[in-house]
């Protein structure tokens, strides 16, 4: 998941840039889809933590984003993560759940691989966030001319 934070700019409203990129490791997560549930509540808990008003939490897993997106009580094996998550939209003026394609969120697959290796969370923002990013820019394989 990677959480953009809401600015304003000349009174018109406009998406800001990536903020910030956290990994958290979790233990005995039953299936993929509950891994990127807890990424997206994670991603809740961080906007809560930062104090923002609105956010944009997007990831790859089309299934996760419509469920958050619903206000329908989710009756799957995530459903409680889920509820944790529909709970936590009350914290925001605004949230928004979109779906990216995997190309698009390289940063934070590359930032959860990164955090594997080493074992241990991670949190960047500001310089730190900008480096990674400028990394896993030159990381990524260019297409032929």
């Amino acid at each position: 998941m990677q959480c953009l934070i809401r600015e304003t700019s000349n009174q018109r409203q406009v998406w800001g840039e990536l903020l910030v990129l956290k990994t958290v490791i979790h233990n005995n997560v039953s299936s993929p889809f509950a891994a990127e549930a807890y990424a997206c509540l994670e991603g809740t808990k961080l906007g809560m933590s930062l104090g923002v008003h609105s956010i944009k939490l997007m990831g790859d897993s089309k299934i996760i984003i419509r469920k958050c997106q619903t206000t329908l009580t989710d009756k799957s094996v995530i459903g409680a993560i889920i509820r944790d998550i529909q709970n936590k939209k009350v914290c925001f003026q605004e949230i928004l759940f979109q779906h990216i394609h995997r190309s698009g969120n390289s940063q934070a697959h590359r930032l959860a691989k990164d955090t594997l290796e080493k074992g241990e969370n991670s949190y960047l923002m500001g310089e730190e966030l900008s480096r990674h990013i400028f990394a896993s820019e030159r990381r990524r394989p260019r297409a032929p001319d």
